[in-house]
């Protein structure tokens, strides 16, 4: 609708003014959401228009609004146009709003197919380090823009690029043979690999960074056995694959219980020969130099340090590992747009990643886009680390908020009140995370993250649930125009009618938390219309079966909101 309404204002100002056309193809202007009070959509075109014409946007508010008044194809769709102030107010027809609503009920696909691809690269935890609630913003703001993009027709493919390479290995490698597997038998070695776990290798990496304080020598050693990793060294492949396979199986665990699949998961590791064939493609450009032993590529910015593709040891950076990814995804997905949900802190990597991708020429066809979360901090405002000690697992807080949660629950049948709590304590983390703008940090709040009252993901699984319930209990055809309905009714219809609109802006800015904020909306005006005009016991059977109605479409789209964010619906709470 806003897309048209745009349209046809460009189209009337060209009939209004036809002197002033030339000036007129580059007007920039907005046609927004309003206050119900002033209609269902405003447009702020005259006061920008006063600018190239030298009159009163007053004039040419209500200039315009005249004009349009008078078009059918306008007329077909809204009530009333008026002029207020210099802005311009439409209102929907209410046979326009029933359509909407027909549509709603049935369709099976929102968007068609666009032949477009996009890739996002979400989760990507560091193997051998155990899942904490930080990579849990990841998994899950990828998951909902990933889910989003799939729905608005894109061919969507994700990758979850796993941590899999890199000093961090020569840590856990050095530790492990100077001091866990020292002196052990072969079989000894064998079985400790084997039964080791993720919590661990977390702990053998943080007593390591305590000692290195006392003695930096040790960071040198960890150093060398990263590099006789990276050549080859089977006492150093060994444990990197048994810290691999315990980690996956710990990883997956999670997922399933987050309800995450991928269609790709590639380590880092996966492209090391890949980065051989970047850093020579870079050095033919002649786009890399040698600084104090190390391979970087300076950049034209001069705020902009250079990023380092080899380190003066010839061991590669994450940066030549992304930039080896980045090549494969283009050439075998070929992709128009590359979405990588990271974390805020590696803001500085990604801009160097792209502009070498840029200065590569990589990118004719395809945009890249870093969507830059906010972090958990803990409650005295410290970062979450690892190598701090300061984790906070997100199993424990899976747990927490599945203890939380079973006070809510009257469930006398065990097996069902179990898969309920399950539902909603999960449905409460996501939606917490989701429903706050992706790139502020979130303080570590048991009060907060598990706060199960207003805009909340169990208020929507209980607005889902009640409008459900009506349904079933009904059998009555809801195959009726709807007329001669409430300024309440009339409100849910009128929010049910942007649900297109405000899937499209949650794609175009990567925020799930809008179609968060708009679906918490429409269940607070569906809660109010329950609460305020019976539905089963209308006063006659054509406000029944226009309120079962509302109350279908509602249902509808709260489900398939909720979907989109990762969050289950129920039948009942």
């Amino acid at each position: 609708m806003k897309d048209f309404l745009k349209t046809q204002i460009r189209l009337v100002l060209i009939s209004l003014y036809p002197e002033s056309k030339q000036l007129l193809k580059g007007l920039d202007f907005e046609v927004s959401d309003t206050d119900f009070n002033f209609g269902d959509y405003t447009t702020n075109v005259a006061f920008n228009l006063a600018k190239i014409l030298k009159k009163n946007p007053n004039v040419l508010a209500e200039e315009l609004a005249s004009k349009m008044q008078s078009i059918s194809r306008i007329n077909h769709c809204c009530d009333k146009i008026e002029a207020l102030k210099g802005y311009v107010n439409f209102w929907l027809k209410l046979e326009y709003l029933d359509r909407n609503l027909d549509w709603l009920v049935k369709v099976k696909r929102f968007f068609p197919a666009n032949h477009k691809t996009m890739v996002i690269d979400y989760s990507s935890p560091n193997i051998a380090k155990p899942f904490g609630i930080g990579h849990f913003r990841s998994t899950n703001i990828g998951g909902a823009i990933y889910n989003i993009y799939k729905f608005l027709g894109y061919k969507t493919i994700s990758d979850n690029h796993l941590g899999d390479w890199g000093k961090y290995f020569g840590i856990l490698i050095y530790q492990l043979e100077s001091k866990v597997l020292k002196n052990k038998t072969s079989k000894e070695r064998q079985d400790y690999l084997k039964k080791m776990t993720v919590s661990d290798l977390e702990k053998i990496y943080v007593d390591f960074h305590k000692e290195v304080e006392n003695n930096p020598l040790l960071d040198e050693q960890a150093r060398m056995w990263f590099k006789k990793l990276s050549d080859g060294n089977l006492t150093a492949k060994k444990i990197w694959q048994a810290c691999i396979k315990v980690s996956l199986k710990e990883f997956n665990r999670i997922y399933k219980i987050l309800g995450v699949k991928f269609d790709y998961s590639l380590g880092e590791s996966f492209y090391k020969d890949m980065m051989l064939q970047v850093i020579s493609e870079i050095k033919k450009k002649k786009l890399a130099q040698e600084s104090q032993g190390a391979l970087v590529v300076s950049f034209s910015d001069k705020d902009m340090p250079p990023g380092m593709l080899l380190k003066s040891d010839g061991a590669t950076t994450y940066l030549t590992s992304d930039l080896a990814a980045l090549k494969y995804r283009l050439k075998n997905f070929k992709p128009n747009l590359v979405i990588y949900e990271v974390g805020k802190e590696q803001d500085l990597h990604f801009k160097q990643l792209f502009k070498i991708a840029e200065m590569l020429g990589w990118l004719k066809n395809c945009e890249l886009i870093h969507v830059a979360h906010g972090l958990f901090e803990s409650s005295d405002g410290g970062k979450l680390s690892t190598r701090s000690g300061k984790t906070i697992y997100l199993e424990d807080v899976l747990e927490e908020a599945y203890k939380r949660t079973q006070s809510m629950i009257s469930e006398s049948d065990i097996k069902k009140s179990k898969i309920i709590v399950g539902k909603v304590a999960l449905g409460a983390l996501k939606y917490n995370d989701l429903s706050q703008h992706y790139s502020h940090n979130i303080i570590f709040d048991w009060n907060k993250i598990l706060n199960l009252n207003g805009n909340s993901g169990p208020y929507l699984q209980y607005s889902y649930a009640r409008a459900y319930n009506v349904l079933i209990k009904s059998k009555t055809n809801t195959k009726i125009k709807i007329k001669d309905i409430s300024l309440d009714e009339k409100k849910i219809l009128r929010k049910l009618s942007k649900f297109k609109e405000v899937v499209i802006e949650a794609g175009a800015r990567f925020s799930p938390h809008i179609l968060c904020l708009y679906l918490f909306e429409l269940a607070q005006l569906y809660n109010n219309f329950y609460n305020n005009y019976p539905i089963l016991k209308a006063e006659t059977f054509k406000k029944q079966a226009m309120r079962l109605k509302i109350t279908k479409g509602t249902a509808n789209i709260i489900k398939i909101g909720l979907n989109l964010l990762g969050v289950e619906t129920l039948s009942r709470m």
